[in-house]
């Protein structure tokens, strides 16, 4: 009989494989990723576009060609598109970020053409109607006023433009000053430039008859070319604290960045790991510190942001305003600890088996697979990307980490922003 009052044996692994993606050309050259599996009869269909804020020529103008997509075509309006996926029992799901432009279809594997015709009309076929524009205008800015009052929001804004100023794409906000002069025939314009290439990723349980069909719909795209860049120049940046008080808060929300390396940076391993050390999950120096030592915060975490064109590091808790000084005093001290005091074994074990097991768990359906190796493909990495930080992850040492701290994780490196 099965004893219940002892936990199951626990067995190790680092072996990280991923679904083999198979390969298929269009006619004009557009690159389709099949991730196949699963015993459900669904398919997810992704449509990855090179039209991100950072090609912007208008602010603004990504967001809203890509919310508008589905808001009406030369023959539907946008109550009977929606209605239509409906009665397809498919989704549609359209991301705008700062480098690339998703748009994902999920379906019944039954409806599928049907949905994939919708889908083809919207890319081809949409007219940006004025009276839409200028309804998500208006919510996009009541949205921006209720976030103004949050000083979460306020501080991440800021922080961003501390890193990489207030006219770069990544540390732009879009503002009222942009968003009400956009016009229908500029959002038209970028729609018309930088949605006619793209990477497409087909992951489930795709029939044969299916992938046929998938190619033929997206015959009319081109190849989306993800040129590979070189790697970021590391250096340090000057280091200095900004406190912006907002009347009648009691707490204040507080976040240090600073850029970092890249994905295809020789350390970017190591300073992933050595970041979840510090704040990347529940166990991790920061919490203990922080939340249960001090209890200066429900919670705080540490975070890699690895972009397209640049990356950079974010710590973030929210605390008391009375505890604002001397949060950013212990984060200072955990930062100094990390390149001055060895981890110990246990710690860094802890550490590596959660890091892994997280990573491992991530994959458990088809799904999961294509958005690892869309990252793969987006960013130019190895196809053995995964399992090759595993395995740097199982070798690396207390030594090794401590000289990525003396590198990288420098506490007089850090910018410093406060709001509240």
């Amino acid at each position: 009989m099965l004893d219940r009052t002892l936990a199951p044996p626990f067995n190790r692994t680092t072996d990280f494989e991923l679904l083999h993606p198979e390969k298929v050309t269009t006619a004009s050259g557009a690159e389709i990723y099949f991730v196949l599996g699963g015993s459900q009869d669904v398919s997810k269909v992704e449509l990855i576009f090179p039209a991100g804020r950072w090609v912007e020529k208008v602010w603004g103008a990504s967001y809203f060609s890509s919310q508008l997509l589905n808001k009406g075509t030369q023959h539907k309006g946008s109550y009977e598109i929606a209605q239509r996926f409906d009665s397809l029992g498919a989704h549609l799901e359209v991301h705008s970020a700062l480098d690339f432009v998703s748009v994902s279809l999920y379906s019944l594997n039954k409806n599928l053409e049907a949905g994939l015709r919708l889908l083809l009309e919207l890319l081809t076929e949409s007219i940006f109607p004025e009276k839409e524009l200028e309804q998500l205008k208006s919510i996009y800015l009541q949205n921006l006023k209720v976030n103004r009052e949050k000083t979460s929001f306020q501080a991440s804004l800021l922080i961003r433009k501390n890193i990489f100023g207030e006219t770069h794409p990544y540390g732009k906000e879009l503002e009222e000053a942009e968003v009400n002069p956009l016009q229908q025939q500029q959002v038209a314009a970028h729609f018309n430039s930088f949605f006619k290439t793209c990477t497409i990723l087909v992951s489930g349980k795709v029939t044969d008859a299916n992938q046929r069909l998938i190619t033929n719909v997206f015959a009319p795209f081109a190849f989306h070319a993800l040129q590979k860049k070189e790697s970021t120049v590391f250096t340090e940046a000057r280091s200095y604290r900004q406190v912006v008080e907002k009347e009648g808060s009691v707490q204040s929300t507080i976040r240090m960045g600073k850029r970092f390396i890249d994905r295809a940076h020789a350390d970017y391993v190591d300073t992933v790991f050595l970041n979840h050390i510090l704040g990347g999950y529940f166990g991790s120096r920061l919490m203990k510190n922080i939340r249960e030592e001090k209890g200066l915060s429900y919670g705080i975490s540490s975070s890699l942001h690895a972009l397209k064109h640049d990356s950079y590091l974010m710590i973030g808790a929210d605390v008391n305003r009375e505890n604002m000084t001397l949060t950013f005093e212990e984060i200072g001290k955990e930062l100094k600890r990390l390149r001055t005091e060895p981890i110990d074994a246990e710690e860094l074990e802890t550490a590596r088996n959660h890091f892994t097991g997280s990573l491992q768990s991530e994959i458990t359906t088809s799904f999961a697979h294509a958005d690892k190796i869309k990252t793969i493909l987006l960013y130019n990495l190895p196809a053995g990307h995964y399992q090759n930080m595993i395995r740097r992850i199982d070798a690396i040492t207390a030594d090794d980490l401590l000289h990525t701290a003396a590198t990288y994780f420098k506490e007089d490196s850090f910018i410093e922003v406060a709001v509240g």
